[in-house]
């Protein structure tokens, strides 16, 4: 039963007469005393009634369920109540947001996966690409590539999906693939065989339908940015706008940390929509020429680079902000009055991450539907390069702000740690290996593992009994040592015989180390390693990539923690789905904060397979 307050609201709202305008302003004014204050901030009380009872509905229930009263309050006491509420659970509150009957709903999303379950069900083989690679230690979990094509066999969850690639099956999140726009594809075999005539009449048909493919291209490609645009509208009206109105609660330092460059990628893609709009070929759409809108249109696209790089900061910002009840009704209210899609705000600022990633597999599926003698063909194929190379750049670095978290988490498993942070300095996981390390004045051997980092080379000791277990002995400066390359023989300085050996000299203070290996090419992968922190080195400085204080102190932060997320209970698998037992779905999203992007066919890292014998990665 709701509290006294909140049933008086409902039989003064429901007493009105809402054929008169006069008393549908009144109606509308009773809800809109009933809202917190910081909401009444963006909400007026002419706008659309749907949107005020959707806010007074998760105000209510959120009051009703503290025992408190949600009729119209004085001022005072609505203050009293939404600072006592921003210490609720926000999990609660959450669940009242989601469970809102006025929530505005993806016109296509639901109908889309009906059809995807009905083609499976049917027996059609329905493929997706993969924007990102998937990485992933669950073996229930379905790892993949970008650019893999995988074959889905369950679309039912609306999050994660079932599917197969060559290695196997298993849950992959549906966020990360793009499913193919030509699910069937003309083969020879559908031409006629028999005579010329029939030769001739199957070539013709064979055309069309390529034709009519690269028509549907053509069409997804216009149809996302026309969808996209909206999205960034409704992010820059809907959100910024409103956010700058609040000063009380919004800094500008804070709206860029949350926002990033969002305006300036609007105002790009504005530009190049109308672009493409101007190339498409509304009578014969398959005669448009779109390859030269992405070439001439390529430099803006660099700005997504600063974009990616911000949004782990904007997801931290966010993060921190929505534990504070005022916020997360702000947000509601922002996306209401905008009538968007019913997704969190973290969820919108990642539509540009994945955007760019798209760009590579659309215009792939283009070229190969675009006949040679095609007047876009060349364009197509050089805009297709130009968007790889793009893609690249930000992949490479979100690749890099992926690693942050998993050097934070080694570094938090070595024992005796000492001196600065690691990520104070480094990014990146070079090379990894045991090395002999001969020390003075005895010529001294001693067995450690070194880890080579941009900027700084890293030594620890195992422990005796659990050699899983290390310790930290040190750590040299690589921006001040020399590399150099040791013949076989006796060394001059320690008067011993060394073998596979090179040393590590610092000219500055004229200290010197002495490490061998154990084979001749163990030396030469650490002397091509040595030189590959020197490029990463000089391109970071080249390309201005740094780790933010904000990223350093949060993956350290979520180091420290070490927590484990608990599996979710098992779902049933579909009866056509015969070939194992379903395992049980994924608890969480993938972590979309800093998503896993990276160039289609891009060389795996060597972060895990450096360290996989560290107990702390071990599952």
């Amino acid at each position: 039963m709701r509290p006294d307050g909140q049933q008086a609201l409902d039989a003064v709202v429901r007493s009105f007469d809402c054929h008169s305008e006069a008393a549908l302003r009144q109606r509308n004014d009773v809800i809109y005393c009933s809202l917190p204050r910081t909401t009444q901030g963006i909400v007026q009380r002419e706008d659309q009634l749907e949107v005020l009872v959707s806010l007074r509905e998760v105000w209510g229930r959120r009051r009703g369920r503290d025992g408190t009263c949600t009729g119209a309050m004085p001022d005072g006491a609505l203050d009293t109540a939404v600072r006592a509420d921003e210490v609720g659970s926000e999990e609660d509150l959450y669940d009242d947001l989601h469970s809102s009957s006025h929530h505005y709903s993806h016109p296509g999303g639901g109908g889309e996966q009906l059809a995807i379950n009905e083609l499976i069900s049917d027996g059609s083989v329905v493929c997706a690409e993969a924007l990102w690679d998937h990485v992933t230690m669950d073996d229930q979990e379905l790892g993949f590539k970008a650019g893999d094509v995988i074959e889905v066999m369950d679309a039912t969850n609306r999050e994660w999906w079932w599917g197969r690639v060559a290695d196997g099956e298993g849950w992959f999140p549906a966020s990360f693939v793009r499913l193919r726009v030509n699910q069937d594809e003309p083969t020879d075999d559908d031409a006629p065989r028999a005579g010329n005539s029939g030769a001739e009449d199957g070539g013709a048909e064979a055309q069309s339908c390529k034709d009519q493919m690269r028509t549907n291209v053509i069409n997804e490609i216009l149809s996302t940015e026309r969808d996209y645009i909206k999205h960034l509208r409704d992010i820059c009206e809907g959100y910024v706008r409103q956010c700058r109105k609040r000063a009380d609660m919004f800094s500008e330092e804070q709206l860029c940390t949350i926002f990033g460059n969002i305006e300036d990628i609007y105002r790009c893609q504005k530009a190049f929509v109308k672009a493409l709009e101007q190339r498409f070929n509304r009578e014969r759409p398959h005669l448009s020429e779109l390859g030269a809108c992405f070439l001439e249109h390529q430099a803006d696209f660099q700005i997504y680079s600063e974009y990616c790089n911000n949004h782990p900061n904007a997801c931290v910002e966010l993060s921190r902000l929505t534990k504070l009840s005022k916020y997360v009704y702000f947000f509601e209210a922002c996306r209401l009055l905008q009538k968007m899609i019913d997704i969190s705000l973290d969820g919108f600022l990642l539509t540009p991450v994945q955007k760019i990633c798209k760009y590579p597999l659309q215009l792939a599926e283009l070229l190969k539907y675009t006949h040679p003698q095609h007047r876009d063909f060349k364009d197509v194929e050089a805009a297709l390069h130009a968007m790889k190379n793009v893609a690249q750049l930000i992949n490479e670095r979100k690749r890099r702000l992926e690693n942050i978290d998993k050097i934070a988490q080694w570094q938090s498993s070595i024992e005796d740690w000492e001196g600065e942070d690691l990520l104070v300095r480094s990014s990146e996981l070079i090379y990894s290996g045991e090395l002999t390390r001969v020390t003075q004045p005895q010529a001294k051997s001693q067995q450690r593992m070194f880890f080579l980092f941009d900027h700084q080379l890293i030594y620890c000791k195992k422990d005796l009994l659990r050699r899983d277990v290390l310790y930290y002995k040190g750590r040299l400066d690589m921006d001040g040592l020399e590399v150099v390359d040791l013949e076989d023989g006796k060394d001059r300085d320690l008067h011993v015989s060394i073998k596979n050996a090179f040393r590590l000299h610092c000219g500055a203070t004229g200290d010197s180390h002495l490490l061998c290996t154990r084979k001749p090419e163990q030396k030469q992968r650490w002397l091509k390693a040595f030189a590959r922190e020197r490029e990463q080195v000089q391109l970071d400085q080249e390309t201005g990539f740094s780790i933010t204080e904000l990223q350093r102190k949060q993956a350290m932060l979520n180091a420290s923690k070490q927590q484990v997320t608990g599996k979710p209970k098992a779902v049933g698998r579909p009866c056509y789905l015969t070939r194992q037992k379903h395992p049980a779905l994924p608890s969480s999203r993938p972590q979309q904060q800093v998503p896993v992007l990276a160039e289609p066919r891009r060389k795996p890292s060597t972060f895990w397979h450096s360290i996989s014998r560290l107990a702390p990665f071990r599952k």
